[in-house]
């Protein structure tokens, strides 16, 4: 039971706050867009999906502000953020949280607050989110070659966050296509997501093979960093949502070759990476059980259950619009029956965190003895 006393003995601050957060915002945010394509199914089911929206954008309202005090007045902790190999990736979350309540503005956010606010709303956070981005895509991994210092020992899926931040911008960037004027406006918006695609995709399928092959010959991952590896899988589910939608809005926006050419790669793309999707989905369930069977304790990390997941939901819902197929409306539905009660045991975790002061306490100091690999008190650890 948590007391005043125990409050008062852990008081809340945002010196330690890290750009990890914005996981919470993303995590949130896709529970409302992955369901959409469910609620005609389920009766009441948009009308708590709009209201889950209107939490991930409440939640992001509040980062945001939050953060701005974390950059006034602890400028030394936001810099060794920037410096740490372990945290300065999550600095593609907060483009991630831009472009996820941007694209759920539309999708179901709209119910709320009008057609005419979501497309402005979507319009400001998608076009902050890519440029964002685009720019951690390329300080981030300029900071780990100069400044950084890694070692093929250390990777760790943590490092795909700022080279996935595109493909995000990639996939709910079509849903402003047939808000724009016809002609140019629309073309210009489909092929520079389709651009973005292409950037996120090699530059992932670069970065892949390190994280695999650090897997297999490393050993496990230390307990906290374990949810991790269901980062992987954030790639994979976005980059099918991606060429789902391109296939969407591509009939008369480009010409016939080129719409028809969009149709096929919905499927002949999403079809074989929702299978290697499957496979890394069974490869990490794996892991996480051995980690909890060896004692992993709530952090920050959970929330990586969550948004990954919900990318192969909509990844399965693209899949199913275009092949018309049961094989993957039944999984969309299991999938996202899984990543809600992944949410809900973060959401749980995180207040419970919050309350025992515990996720925005000081780190720890590093242990005597240098290991291999370390968990990051930066990722909000729970001891």
């Amino acid at each position: 039971m948590v007391t005043a006393a125990r409050l008062r003995a852990y008081p809340l601050s945002v010196r330690h706050l890290g750009p990890n957060w914005y996981a919470t915002v993303m995590g949130t945010a896709v529970v409302a867009t992955a369901g959409a394509a469910l609620a005609p199914h389920v009766p009441g089911l948009r009308g708590v999906l709009a209201a889950v929206w209107a939490l991930s954008f409440a939640l992001l309202v509040t980062l945001l502000g939050a953060r701005a005090v974390h950059w006034t007045r602890h400028r030394d902790q936001a810099r060794s953020h920037l410096l740490d190999p372990a945290a300065a990736p999550f600095y593609g979350c907060l483009a991630m949280a831009l472009l996820a309540v941007g694209g759920g503005a539309l999708t179901v956010g709209r119910d709320w607050i009008g057609l005419r606010a979501a497309v402005a709303l979507d319009a400001v956070l998608f076009t902050a989110g890519t440029v964002l981005g685009l720019a951690a895509a390329v300080v981030v991994p300029y900071l780990m070659a100069v400044r950084h210092r890694v070692e093929p020992g250390q990777a760790t899926p943590v490092w795909l966050l700022p080279l996935v931040a595109p493909m995000v911008s990639a996939a709910v960037g079509p849903l402003l296509v047939p808000h724009l004027p016809p002609g140019q406006a629309r073309q210009t918006l489909l092929l520079g997501c389709f651009a973005l695609f292409g950037l996120s995709l090699l530059a992932t399928l670069v970065m892949l093979p390190l994280v695999f092959a650090r897997s297999l010959t490393g050993g496990p991952l230390p307990l906290a960093l374990t949810p991790t590896l269901f980062l992987v899988l954030g790639p994979l589910g976005q980059s099918t949502t991606a060429v789902g939608a391109f296939a969407d809005v591509a009939p008369g926006v480009v010409p016939a070759p080129y719409s028809e050419g969009f149709t096929a790669l919905a499927v002949l793309y999403g079809v074989p990476v929702m299978g290697f999707a499957l496979l890394w989905f069974c490869l990490a369930t794996a892991h996480v059980v051995r980690a909890r069977r060896h004692g992993m304790r709530f952090s920050m990390t959970w929330w990586s259950f969550t948004f990954p997941v919900g990318t192969c939901v909509t990844g399965a819902e693209a899949l199913a619009r275009h092949t018309g197929l049961v094989a993957y409306a039944g999984p969309a539905v299991l999938l996202y029956m899984v990543l809600v009660a992944a949410w809900g045991t973060a959401v749980v975790g995180t207040v419970r965190g919050l309350l025992r002061g515990e996720l925005l306490a000081a780190p720890r100091p590093a242990p005597a003895a240098p290991r291999p690999v370390t968990a990051r008190t930066t990722s909000g650890a729970v001891r």
